[in-house]
């Protein structure tokens, strides 16, 4: 049996004695590094480490079903941004008539004075609504917009829209209709169809992923760990959020994110670490404790590795100076720590329990000590021959994807990605047609109260603006509303706000939710290239601290980024210029969502990192064994493309049903991400990255003597 012999950095051989009902253990146990070490003392100690998954996952997961209502809805703002401040001060000095007030849109035919007295009063009857505005009447008396002032936080007016959009909605009778809208209406009830969806996502893929993981294992009992990984990590994780919120707000999208991520790397972990454990088990007959620390120590090491990588590449995501942003990271982070954990500790424990019975209820023609596939070996010493015939051809079309990137137009969500028939859509249209289309995103300027008349001169000779409503005044400040000329997603009303904000008085605010819409965009973009170089920087570190090869470490970094450029044309195509839009089912808003460039390449490039790791790990294996650049990339190949097929075709599965179902982002994120991994994972890691190994040669394992000195010794053993 082979094992990690190198002298700088595995342990001292030790005598160990196996697990009971496991086939006697060698006197010598194999010389591992502290991962394998970690390994063994799991294996030899697994009533504890059940002992312990089980009080946290009881202890967090009792908490997990009050995370849902503990997270917020809102969060989606810059922090320390003009609009930010102007909220405040509205909503401190004009009863929080700032930019989260209910609106409610009260539309009919007939008399509307009875309907909107009983509006009225379910506004007043709350009490995180701080006073009702007098009602705004359109010209043709059909449209009656009430506002009901912000008493309570962003989230808190979220959740009130939560429980008043059903009470307004009764209200409605023959021709007459009651929606609530304005940013917390659609904000609750885009919350509420996307829990719809992903709850949908979940029911389909659940069954999806099982058979394709039955598939990949061949075995029942084996298929079972990667799912047992992710409930323990979501329920952690879910856990832990609600934990949190008793210190800040966290946003409800952290929980749907934590969960695609802990069944994603509770998956591809799992699969890595079980492939490897099977290999040592039954192909060199070792007894069970040395197959799970030479798992470990060659497994584990490289899902520690990738772990730290996916983490380090969701930390860029807290430089965007938003709650909902950083709050979604960390919610995925938390997953990943989960996983990572339960990875590293419980799983080898209950391989050293299962040991045999790993492969229980497996199918007829599972070879279990398989643990390099004679199939996809033949395909990388074809790869070897041929490298040009077939990686010319996989270049180009990832190029060729890559090209629509170039005209990448982004966005805040407009009112489009809220299902039609819901309150606040409606209730928008008819804002629009009631009051103009830019309405529904009116501005808010407020100002010190001898500013005022400059104030309403300036709005007044703004071409984009097309309706100023006298100032209103309170104490020392006056508010003066005014309604754009284009729909509020339309960038007319961007360009709008910053003329205004160059021509108003020193210390007029421009506020409302248009105007935070546009500057948490804007910080978006000023924080999209630092997150980009943050994320490639520390990829390539973290490749280069495992891999102890610049030139292989900056290749895995640049394909990855290949991939994500390819996947982010694919989504231009469909969601920026709407092809195959009757068929998913959504209605294209002419661009991406603005936190897509940021937050999908993050998630991305986390992934990916899984399978350059995987592949690259593997193939460092076999150079340091064999100092054979052929041997190390067929090798590569053959031990690592089965583990990366199948992880890839689990995630591609999961991903795509979010493409299936609910509003535009989540079908955003499930059609990039899943062509972003489909790509990666059949074009560069199978394909071009073994090309690439085949054209550097040995050169692409060597190792500057100074860069050497520098770097801490890490290597991988390899288990045949």
């Amino acid at each position: 049996m082979s094992t990690v012999q190198d002298a700088r950095k595995t342990g001292e051989a030790e005598a160990t004695p196996e697990a009971p009902g496991t086939p006697a253990a060698s006197v010598t146990a194999v010389r591992v590094g502290p991962i394998g070490r970690l390994g063994r003392w799991t294996a030899g100690h697994v009533r504890l480490v059940v002992i312990v998954w089980a009080v946290v996952a009881v202890g967090l997961g009792a908490l997990a079903p009050k995370a849902e209502h503990a997270l917020s809805g809102a969060g989606w703002e810059a922090s320390g941004s003009e609009s930010l401040a102007a909220r405040k001060a509205i909503d401190a000095s004009f009863a929080g008539q700032g930019g989260y007030a209910l609106m409610v849109a009260v539309h009919g035919t007939g008399n509307l004075d009875t309907t909107v007295a009983e509006a009225t009063r379910i506004l007043e009857s709350d009490s995180r609504v701080s006073t009702v505005a007098p009602p705004q009447v359109s010209q043709d008396g059909r449209t009656v917009l009430l506002s009901g002032g912000a008493g309570a936080s962003p989230t808190g007016m979220v959740r009130a829209a939560d429980d008043l959009k059903g009470k307004l909605a009764d209200l409605s009778h023959g021709t007459t209709t009651v929606s609530l809208t304005g940013a917390p209406g659609m904000w609750s009830d885009f919350n509420e169809a996307n829990k719809s969806a992903m709850l949908k996502s979940e029911i389909i893929s659940w069954p999806v992923t099982l058979a394709i993981l039955m598939l990949a294992f061949g075995s029942l009992v084996a298929a079972g760990l990667p799912l047992l990984l992710t409930i323990l990590g979501l329920m952690a994780s879910a856990g832990s959020l609600f934990l949190i919120t008793h210190l800040f707000d966290v946003s409800i999208w952290s929980m749907n994110f934590a969960l695609m991520f802990a069944l994603a790397l509770g998956i591809d972990y799992a699969l890595f670490i079980v492939a490897r454990f099977r290999g040592a088990h039954f192909g060199s007959e070792a007894p069970t404790r040395d197959a799970v620390a030479t798992t470990m120590d060659t497994a584990g090491k490289a899902v520690l590795f990738s772990g730290v990588t996916v983490l380090i590449s969701l930390s860029a995501v807290m430089l965007v100076p938003s709650p909902a942003f950083r709050s979604m990271a960390l919610g995925i982070m938390l997953s990943v720590v989960f996983i990572l954990l339960a990875t590293l500790t419980l799983l080898p424990a209950v391989l050293s329990w299962l040991g045999d019975r790993v492969d229980k209820l497996a199918l007829p023609w599972v070879h279990s000590g398989e643990h390099r596939s004679p199939r996809f070996a033949r395909w990388g010493e074809r790869l070897w021959r041929r490298p040009a015939l077939y990686g010319v051809p996989a270049l180009a079309v990832l190029l060729l994807l890559a090209v629509p990137v170039l005209r990448l137009d982004t966005g805040m969500p407009s009112i489009k990605v809220v299902p039609k028939s819901d309150g606040s859509r409606v209730g928008y249209a008819q804002v629009q047609e009631a009051f103009g289309p830019g309405a529904p995103g009116t501005l808010q300027v407020v100002a010190q109260g001898a500013d005022a008349a400059r104030v309403e001169a300036v709005l007044h000779a703004d071409p984009g603006i097309v309706a100023v409503s006298p100032a209103q005044r309170s104490g020392g400040s006056a508010l003066v509303l005014a309604v754009p000329a284009a729909d509020p997603s339309d960038p007319a009303v961007g360009t709008t706000i910053d003329r205004l904000r160059a021509a108003l008085p020193a210390g007029a605010l421009v506020g409302g939710a248009a105007a935070e819409n546009h500057d948490l965009e804007a910080a978006l973009a000023a924080k999209t290239v630092p997150v980009f170089l943050v994320v490639l920087g520390l990829g390539f570190l973290l490749l280069l601290v495992a891999l102890q090869a610049p030139l292989i470490a900056l290749a895995g970094v640049l394909t990855n980024l290949l991939a994500t450029a390819a996947a982010f044309g694919v989504g231009v195509l469909i969601f920026q210029d709407g092809h195959l839009q009757g068929l998913l089912g959504f209605e294209s808003q002419g661009f991406l969502n603005a936190w897509g460039p940021v937050f999908f390449f993050a998630m991305i490039f986390a992934i990916s990192m899984d399978y350059t790791v995987f592949l690259l790990s593997s193939a460092k294996e076999h150079w340091d064994r064999s100092h054979d650049a052929r041997e190390a990339m067929v090798g590569g190949v053959a031990h690592s493309g089965r583990t990366i097929f199948a992880a890839a075709a689990v995630m591609v599965a999961v991903f795509l049903t979010f493409a299936l179902s609910g509003p535009i982002p989540p079908k955003e994120m499930g059609v990039i991400l899943g062509v972003a991994v489909l790509l990666d994972a059949m074009l560069i890691r199978l394909v071009l990255m073994p090309v690439l190994l085949r054209l550097m040669g040995p050169h692409a394992w060597a190792l500057p003597r100074w860069l050497d000195r520098l770097l801490p010794d890490v290597t991988f053993g390899h288990s045949a």
